[in-house]
């Protein structure tokens, strides 16, 4: 099915622009060009597989949390896998060994559990181990994979030493949408803790939460750090973006079901932040709406609200230079990253379709959804 107008989509619909996703790409390719590092997809941050044609040429393949995730690179990517999890169930991880290139374990107590065994299975399977190098700067505790008590990654005071022995690399995670000054940071703490064990390792992983593609961002001092990383330790770095890959790339198109009056205009959407746009609540974040403005910029102001029984299935008050009329499309913007990967279908709501606009200008509607993908997870 092909479209070209917004108006033609089925309505709920995420959308991927092909240009900008090569826009963020071809960023990528450059930093791998000056650093000769390695970048990884981050699964859990987007895994639109019907876009994987075009990220394989770039990218060196995925970063899965577990089984599924794993089997998903393995089948549709087919580059690189690198599995970690913070916890590996004893029927899955001969199937993970398999297809994996690099298994990195959360504990020494898990890495002592299922090393050998893996290794066994796949004798080509590089083992790591995630550190936590106790130093973040998240905007968010509830996304600060270093924060107080956290259970992510082994600390110093927890490392043990007789891992070494089979561990090849050593992988932490300690960003959130950030910059690479941040990145330095986290590398100052990294070394100062576990740097008499780098020269060891073959690969250090830099992890995820590196806002390489968003505006502003110090690719300079990224290609910097890295370069002098390897440098200094004669080591394989990776980098594994997920949001960054997706960052910017598309939208979620909605349609206004009713507008109804209680001490403001609200406008009921036929999307829904609880369902489809979960971090705007748990984040939680504003989400920027096409042509629209803060409540009050603009001449008109609504309050747009899901189309779910939540009291708070709400997105926020938005301003129009326009009146909203039923039949009308909102637009999401930047709705490709932690959107479908989260995305349920509570309260029996359709899931968005998703759609693939390409580069000359024709649009794949690539998958819709109906009752049977309701019905077929439950049960």
């Amino acid at each position: 099915m092909n479209h070209t107008d917004k108006d033609n989509f089925p309505s709920p619909c995420w959308v991927l622009e092909e240009t900008l996703l090569k826009k963020n790409l071809e960023l990528m390719q450059k930093i791998k060009n000056k650093t000769d590092a390695k970048v990884l997809l981050a699964l859990k941050g987007y895994a639109l597989w019907k876009s994987f044609p075009v990220i394989k040429p770039y990218l060196d393949g995925c970063c899965a949390s577990g089984l599924y995730e794993a089997k998903l690179a393995h089948e549709t990517f087919g580059k690189e896998v690198h599995t970690y999890s913070p916890a590996f169930k004893e029927e899955e991880i001969e199937e993970i060994a398999q297809i994996s290139h690099h298994l990195v374990f959360n504990s020494p107590a898990q890495f002592k559990r299922f090393a050998l065994h893996a290794k066994k299975i796949n004798p080509e399977l590089s083992l790591g181990l995630r550190l936590n190098p106790e130093y973040s700067a998240s905007p968010k505790e509830i996304y600060n994979p270093c924060g107080l008590n956290s259970r992510l990654g082994t600390t110093k005071e927890n490392f043990d030493e007789s891992v070494l022995e089979e561990c090849e690399g050593f992988h932490f995670h300690a960003l959130c949408e950030q910059d690479s000054d941040a990145l330095e940071q986290v590398l100052k703490n990294f070394e100062k803790k576990f740097g008499i064990y780098i020269p060891q390792m073959k690969w250090i992983n830099f992890g995820g939460g590196h806002h390489i593609t968003r505006k502003g961002y110090d690719v300079k001092k990224l290609i910097t750090l890295i370069r002098d990383f390897k440098e200094r330790y004669d080591v394989e770095v990776y980098l594994e973006p997920g949001e960054a890959i997706g960052w910017g790339t598309g939208t979620l198109i909605s349609t206004v079901l009713d507008i109804v009056h209680n001490g403001m205009d609200i406008a009921i959407l036929d999307s829904s932040a609880e369902a489809h746009m979960p971090d705007t609540i748990i984040m939680p974040y504003r989400a920027d709406v096409r042509g629209a403005g803060r409540a009050g910029e603009k001449a008109h102001t609504y309050r747009l609200a899901g189309n779910t029984c939540l009291a708070g299935d709400i997105m926020g008050d938005y301003s129009f230079d326009a009146p909203l009329n039923i039949g009308d499309k909102v637009i999401f913007e930047d709705q490709m990253h932690y959107t479908m990967v989260k995305a349920t279908t509570f309260n029996g709501i359709k899931l968005p379709s998703i759609a693939i606009k390409k580069e000359d200008g024709t649009v794949e509607v690539v998958r819709e959804f109906g009752y049977e993908d309701f019905k077929n997870r439950l049960s």
